[in-house]
């Protein structure tokens, strides 16, 4: 099919503004988000055998549960061209398995399948994917609109107009939709969700909003006359660009919002640059931020060690990586397959602790950095508007996901003085330096 050139244009900059802060993110599910685009891109150009094989390389090397996302495209390309859509399918399928059970036995030293694990263990049973990180039915709804604004909702609205514009987006585009509305049904209906799973079907949303906008003056044309030009169908041609610029002024807010308001923890590990005079070997330890933690690639050299201490989380958590126990062949006695805590997991013995990342809030754990004793600050991180961290649990989601700290910064300092309840609360991350030793600690 031909996409007319405003639904392109429309493509183009939603597709920057929204999904690019995602694509970084090199996870199995935003593997799947890049083979999604592709093969989609490819099917629309009408060649359903190369949009099949990108559909396989998404499931096999990115993420399998992916694969229900791909089905309507993949089905729907067998359709078309039965011969070479299958062939293309099953040889991509079929090498790609056996280069990765090669792998898998390279690492493992033994016959095994890694993908067809993961799929056991998490279709078929023994894991326990709720034990924490459970959310209500809705949470994709809020964080979709939270990342995407308005053009979440006009993607939602797709099914919507498609009765009007039938002509020009059916079948194919809507073959190309259609997962976002089979995989955001079927992860809501998860107990366990994380944002990241919604991540393959992010480049459809902007892809349905784009439909949308470009069908606006579709919605009260006169179906009998494709060239009607009424006061009324150019007014909806003008709220085209108007729709499009409030997509994108949202947009840049929240990306504003995400470097101003939540660079505190990155800026307190780059602290430790600075502090290599604590000596090699020096042990970072980690709280109640475990989740924050940026891997061990933004960590100095001269750091020998990451280690968790016990804040209350009952979640396993990674384990420095002993190659004693037989490398990535052994399965160490201390990891579990129910995704619950191991004693071993944390440092009992604060005392070994060179540097201390902790986040203060109004948590039933110890504060460990508030002891002024043990520690000296080095850095603190507060009212700095491109430095401070705005606290996630305590406050209000809109006020939190937009860009709107100055104000809350002013509107503080009112309501402090005037005793009146705060929308936003705020937390200061301060880099801490431990009486005869360093420490870093987040308050």
């Amino acid at each position: 099919m031909r996409m007319p050139n405003k639904f392109c244009l429309s493509l183009k900059l939603l597709y920057f503004i929204t999904v690019i802060i995602f694509f970084p993110g090199f996870l199995p599910s935003s593997f799947s988000m890049y083979a999604m685009s592709l093969s989609s891109g490819l099917f629309l150009l009408e060649k359903p055998a190369w949009a099949v094989a990108v559909a396989a390389v998404g499931v096999i090397l990115g993420w399998p549960f992916s694969i229900l996302a791909f089905l309507p495209l993949t089905f729907y390309s067998l359709a078309k061209q039965f011969k070479q859509a299958f062939l293309s399918g099953a040889v991509t399928s079929i090498a790609l398995l056996a280069l990765s059970v090669l792998v898998d036995h390279c690492y493992y030293q033994r016959w095994t399948s890694s993908v067809f694990n993961l799929l056991v263990y998490n279709v078929l049973g023994g894991g326990e994917s709720h034990l924490y990180g459970t959310e209500g039915p809705l949470f994709y709804i809020r964080n979709g609109f939270n990342n995407f604004n308005f053009c979440f909702i006009l993607a939602l609205l797709f099914l919507g107009i498609l009765p009007i514009a039938r002509k020009k987006y059916a079948p194919d585009l809507l073959i190309v939709i259609s997962p976002l509305y089979i995989w955001l049904a079927f992860m809501s209906l998860q107990p366990h969700k994380e944002e990241r799973f919604l991540y393959p079907i992010y480049p459809l949303v902007c892809v349905a909003a784009s439909a949308v906008i470009e069908s606006f003056p579709d919605l009260f044309r006169d179906k009998y006359n494709p060239y009607d030009n009424s006061i009324i169908v150019m007014m909806a041609k003008f709220l085209r660009p108007v729709a499009l610029s409030l997509i994108l002024c949202a947009s840049h807010s929240r990306t504003f919002s995400l470097i101003n308001g939540y660079a505190a923890p990155m800026e307190v590990y780059k602290i430790l640059e600075h502090h290599d005079d604590a000596g090699t070997g020096s042990v970072l330890c980690v709280g109640s931020e475990w989740h924050r933690y940026p891997s061990s690639f933004f960590v100095p050299d001269y750091i020998g060690e990451v280690r968790w201490i016990d804040d209350g989380f009952r979640g396993l958590l990674p384990f420095p990586f002993n190659d004693t126990l037989g490398g990535t062949a052994a399965a160490p006695p201390y990891f579990n397959n129910k995704n619950k805590a191991s004693d071993e997991q944390y440092l009992r013995d604060i005392e070994a602790c060179t540097f201390l990342v902790e986040l203060q809030l109004n948590r039933p754990f110890p504060y460990r950095g508030n002891d002024l004793s043990a520690w000296e600050v080095q850095a603190e991180y507060l009212v700095s508007i491109s430095i401070f961290f705005f606290s996630i649990v305590l406050s209000h989601m809109i006020y939190r996901n937009w860009n709107c700290f100055s104000l809350l910064q002013h509107y503080r300092t009112w309501t402090e003085s005037s005793h009146l309840p705060s929308i936003g609360h705020f937390s200061s991350h301060t880099c801490g330096r431990r009486r005869m030793s360093l420490a870093c600690t987040n308050f």
